[in-house]
């Protein structure tokens, strides 16, 4: 894709190798409503298992909320976008990851929150480590447009992908 014909910009990376699994890669406060994007400023990468999670993540998004017209429509981008929140997915460590809402105005940054605030000495927050699947789930929990027994079986039924859900 040349220069021109990307619509995104600077906000999301064009020729990162998890674009080319419709990831978006961008910062913290991404300019588009991606369905789900992937951090650039994580202090670590995902491995291949978790980059198709997060692959997995985006394509239950559009099962869940879009009908086929606008799965039509969506996949004429590059990148999966819609009017909806976007889920930012930050990597710290292995095994170490958290997620933001896009729209969150108040609270932590991350959730679970960075590991330089996991001392003991925050009340109400979340601390981790936790790993991509488990922060998913937490993700997909707090969702009610689209109950989390979808999720539960959108894991189940990607066997490959999550080891046969929880």
């Amino acid at each position: 894709m040349t220069a021109t014909t990307w619509p995104f910009g600077i906000d999301a990376d064009r020729d990162d190798p998890l674009t080319a699994l419709r990831i978006p890669v961008t910062g913290v406060y991404p300019l588009w409503n991606y369905l789900a994007t992937f951090d650039r400023g994580s202090e670590a990468r995902p491995t291949d298992i978790e980059a198709r999670m997060l692959a997995s993540f985006i394509e239950e998004y559009k099962e869940c909320f879009f009908d086929d017209p606008d799965k039509t429509e969506v996949l004429k981008r590059p990148l999966d976008i819609s009017g909806t929140t976007t889920k930012i997915f930050h990597k710290w460590a292995e095994g170490d990851w958290s997620y933001r809402v896009a729209t969150w105005a108040y609270g932590p940054l991350w959730v679970p929150v960075a590991p330089h605030w996991r001392d003991g000495q925050n009340d109400d927050v979340e601390i981790g480590p936790l790993p991509l699947e488990q922060v998913m789930d937490r993700c997909q929990h707090m969702r009610t447009e689209c109950p989390k027994k979808h999720w539960l079986d959108w894991k189940a039924s990607h066997p490959e992908i999550f080891g046969g859900g929880q």
